[in-house]
């Protein structure tokens, strides 16, 4: 049996091509990351799974072996070649020449979900579009329960971060919000071809069946959120005031003060609770003016 690297090697030469720079191509050959990967997920022949960016199948081989079904979505047409070769005779596989950005998931999934229990999203993401694609995955909010990742470290470490902590930021919150964050395996760079040039991270969101805080609107928590996160060194009252909700100082001064929080405080020092008491402070404020 060959191992990853030698499939990837003797892929790479036989269609003689080479990752796509564009499109954030770096090739997984680590063997025990990928079972990793697999036994994080906890995939099973009841899961319908939707893998983004299956590039040359490495992944996807072990995917096939262990769901159900298995619904790859690939950007690049010259994997999209190598793809239907490889696995042309699996009858629980379906391949998508998309953009994932601009796939209809729901969709997707209710077009799919017959005859399976849940559904499990599993990926390498592109460095480029981690984010957009996580919270999209999010956003949507989607009949999944759950998603297994690979990304840039630096991102992992900011999405698993505790909210208040020195290393979360708008993203830490949006997904904990959502989800439960936990890291798998770090991954060194040395795993793929070629190379990157910084270290990457599995991780694994379990969707929540209901957010853990009440909003009396998401837009005024996730819109404060960001705007306390745009310039880290600001109180939260110049972040607010840059958010637009409210411009008087005055009036957001006092609705910090009324929820129990220094008025000096920067927005990285709250917690989630914490943004949800303010938002819904200020959904309050503005409703009644």
């Amino acid at each position: 049996m060959q191992s990853s690297l030698e499939e990837t090697k003797f892929i790479l030469n036989k269609y003689k091509i080479t990752a796509n720079k564009k499109l954030g191509q770096n090739f997984l050959i680590d063997d025990d990351v990928i079972n990793k990967i697999i036994e994080a997920s906890q995939i099973s022949k009841d899961d319908l799974v939707i893998e983004i960016g299956p590039g040359l199948g490495t992944l996807t081989s072990k995917l096939l072996e262990n769901a159900g079904k298995v619904i790859a979505v690939e950007l690049d047409k010259k994997m999209i070649t190598i793809l239907e070769e490889r696995f042309k005779l699996y009858n629980n596989f379906v391949l998508l020449n998309e953009d994932i950005l601009k796939v209809d998931l729901r969709k997707l999934i209710n077009d799919n979900i017959l005859n399976f229990k849940k559904v499990k999203i599993v990926a390498n993401l592109p460095y480029y579009i981690t984010t957009p694609i996580i919270m999209k995955l999010l956003e949507d909010r989607l009949n999944i329960e759950s998603i297994t990742v690979m990304v840039q470290k630096e991102v992992a470490d900011r999405i698993t971060a505790k909210p208040g902590e020195k290393l979360s930021g708008a993203i830490t919150y949006s997904v904990d919000y959502y989800s439960k964050a936990e890291k798998i395996v770090f991954v060194d760079k040395k795993c793929f071809i070629p190379s990157p040039e910084v270290d990457s991270e599995v991780i694994r969101l379990v969707i929540r069946e209901k957010p853990e805080i009440e909003l009396l609107d998401e837009e005024t928590f996730f819109k404060i959120i960001k705007a306390s996160f745009m310039q880290r060194r600001k109180t939260l009252i110049n972040g607010i005031m840059n958010s637009g909700i409210i411009k008087d100082k005055e009036k957001i001064k006092k609705i910090i003060e009324e929820i129990g929080l220094d008025v000096n405080i920067r927005g990285e020092k709250l917690s989630i609770e914490q943004f949800a008491n303010l938002a819904n402070s200020i959904y309050k404020t503005i409703s009644k003016s």
